[in-house]
């Protein structure tokens, strides 16, 4: 959306920013919550929480993953957790998985490192999150740009993706 406001003379342009994620939960009729944050001020996940002022459980990152059958998978875990591997591989029942190169994340999905989501990837990919999602109402991950965030019910976006949930980080014992 962009709004004209002409003033002494000026023309001044407001955008309304949306990312392509935002446009497919509009598309589907899927309430959310945006958010932005300064890149440069947020270099982590545990930064970008406290950049929203959110609780580190509640927001997501996404990463993705490629199995030794050559499958893709992505697994969405607290910003303040650790993937375990060995769990994560059992969840989409591979015998084993390692992270995705970052320089093959762009071609993959078509998202850069820090933002991408697991709505609007080029191929949709099986997408496990973390069974601690489901103890809150909403979540909060990256709107496919960094420094853009978007906060929806797991409900919701099991609704949008392929999405199960499964126990797989690391146990914090």
């Amino acid at each position: 959306m962009q709004l004209n406001l002409q003033s002494r003379g000026y023309i001044v342009h407001i955008m309304e920013t949306k990312t392509n994620v935002m446009r497919i939960l509009d598309a589907h009729h899927v309430p959310y919550k945006s958010y932005t944050y300064d890149v440069a001020s947020a270099p982590s996940g545990d930064a970008v929480a406290a950049a929203l002022h959110q609780n580190p459980a509640q927001v997501f990152k996404t990463l993705v993953t490629v199995a030794r059958s050559g499958n893709h998978y992505v697994f969405m875990i607290p910003v303040c957790s650790e993937l375990d591997l060995k769990r994560a591989a059992t969840a989409v029942h591979e015998k084993s998985i390692d992270m995705l190169k970052q320089r093959d994340l762009l071609g993959l999905t078509g998202y850069i490192h820090g933002g991408c989501s697991p709505i609007g990837m080029k191929k949709q990919f099986k997408t496990v999150a973390d069974a601690s999602a489901n103890n809150f109402a909403t979540i909060i991950f990256s709107a496919g740009r960094p420094g853009y965030q978007v906060e929806i019910s797991p409900t919701d976006l099991s609704k949008l993706i392929p999405l199960s949930f499964s126990d797989v980080c690391i146990s914090q014992n």
